[in-house]
């Protein structure tokens, strides 16, 4: 075969192969593509997301969840929270005059609210939990009245709610038995001010009862909360951990 053929075909040949390769390259970035489209969405850090755009369409009773009549999410099973052996408290790190660094912890029993889970099997929106503030307590009653009276000013305020939007990171329904771990996003409201907050969460489902764990951060100044400074407080960290142990059982 001559140059002049030999050139005639190698010609014919990337004509052919090129738009082949064309396609086959078009047709692995739509791959790429619809992959990246397909990857879930990541569970936020936990902590203050945002203000809240809209409020779920749930009751507005205290303790009380459940989506309004007419929402397409449909109710299979509620999960009563049993106070007693429930518990919610906030850790903040403070400096002490003739102690230095120590952490500041109050806690309450007085908890209530519901889980919700729907005909899947998943945690619904409108799943709420209700603290009374008045009675958290800590190792200082100076400290726990200074925060009724000034900080959270719980007479005017009295009660933390979270009302749950969405959850994060749980792919199927609860195994009985084996704790799983995900992201809680949803509205919480404390000293008059509603933020988005994500918790970083553990459940563990068996037959009727519920046991699960959840916590957050956020800055005092994100619920226009004044640090508390008086006395033998030096110092104040604004960074406030809040965390809730809830033990739930099945509704009859």
């Amino acid at each position: 075969m001559d140059r002049s053929s030999r050139r005639r075909r190698a010609g014919v040949t990337v004509a052919v192969l090129l738009p082949l390769l064309v396609v086959a390259l078009g047709g692995l970035s739509l791959q790429l593509s619809a992959a990246q489209d397909a990857a879930p969405t990541p569970s936020p850090t936990p902590g203050v997301l945002a203000t809240p755009a809209a409020e779920p369409d749930c009751a507005t009773d205290v303790g009380v969840a459940a989506p309004l009549a007419g929402t397409e999410a449909q109710l299979a099973d509620t999960y009563t929270i049993v106070s007693e052996e429930s518990a919610a408290r906030y850790r903040a790190q403070e400096e002490l005059a003739s102690v230095g660094a120590t952490e500041a912890v109050g806690e309450t029993k007085a908890i209530i609210g519901q889980i919700l889970f729907d005909t899947s099997g998943l945690p619904m929106a409108c799943s709420r939990f209700d603290v009374d503030l008045r009675t958290l307590q800590s190792d200082s009653a100076r400290r726990d009245n200074y925060l009724y009276g000034n900080t959270l000013e719980t007479e005017q305020f009295p009660l933390a709610t979270f009302v749950l939007t969405e959850v994060r990171g749980l792919e199927g329904p609860l195994v009985d038995g084996e704790e799983t771990a995900f992201t809680l996003v949803g509205n919480l409201t404390v000293h008059g001010v509603t933020r988005i907050v994500a918790w970083e969460a553990t459940a563990t489902r068996d037959g009727d009862s519920l046991q699960g764990s959840a916590a957050t951060v956020f800055e005092m100044p994100d619920f226009a909360i004044e640090p508390p400074v008086v006395g033998p407080v030096v110092s104040l960290d604004e960074t406030v951990r809040l965390e809730v142990d809830l033990s739930a059982e099945r509704a009859a």
